[in-house]
């Protein structure tokens, strides 16, 4: 089982990393759209609200590390060939990837920067919420005193890049399927086999 890619095939650590972030993206954008869609705004719901909040930060922030871990092992690495397909097909597929990691990386940034720059986050604040990670350590604050219309801005770009990741990943998740049932061909095995 080898570490790198190959013209044939993923390496184990491409691999992994693409079904942990699958897993962990999927994780971050239900909850981000349950606390923003579901919870009500009574004290309880606040308090859970804040907690999950704090935890989705936490792992925005270790889906933005791997994200950048992800990119650059695809760079130092070859990548699998497509089978043959139609050119607008293949250009598809490249722009669909491209999106995706664009998607990867514009989340956890605008997540961050929307958390800074909220009035939460003043430093004057009665209720003043830090951007940690996991409880070890707080990110830093570009943004020390609050503005709301900023957090509004960002809140926007964080919630249409989130909704532009869903689409994309439908697409990408059908296209793997077509490729599995209807075209029967490798590109679906080469991403859980190798």
């Amino acid at each position: 089982m080898a570490i790198r890619n190959s013209i044939e095939s993923w390496g184990w650590l491409a691999r992994l990393l693409h079904w942990v972030m699958a897993l962990l993206i999927i994780g971050l954008v239900s909850v981000g759209l349950y606390m923003v869609q579901v919870l009500g705004d009574d004290s309880d719901a606040l308090l859970l609200r804040y907690e999950l909040t704090q935890t989705h930060k936490s792992f925005g922030f270790v889906a933005f590390v791997l994200a950048l871990i992800r990119i650059g092992w695809r760079w130092a690495n070859p990548t699998p060939t497509l089978p043959d397909m139609p050119v607008l097909a293949k250009a598809a597929a490249h722009g669909g990837h491209l999106a995706l990691y664009i998607c990867m990386l514009a989340l956890p940034i605008s997540g961050w920067l929307m958390a800074s720059a909220s009035p939460y986050n003043d430093a004057d604040a009665y209720i003043q919420v830090k951007n940690m990670v996991f409880g070890l350590f707080e990110m830093p604050d570009p943004y020390p005193k609050g503005d709301e219309e900023l957090t509004a801005f960002l809140g926007a770009i964080h919630f249409y890049a989130a909704m532009a990741l869903v689409v994309i990943l439908l697409g990408h998740i059908g296209a793997a399927l077509k490729h599995h049932f209807v075209d029967r061909d490798s590109v679906l095995r080469r991403m859980v086999r190798g």
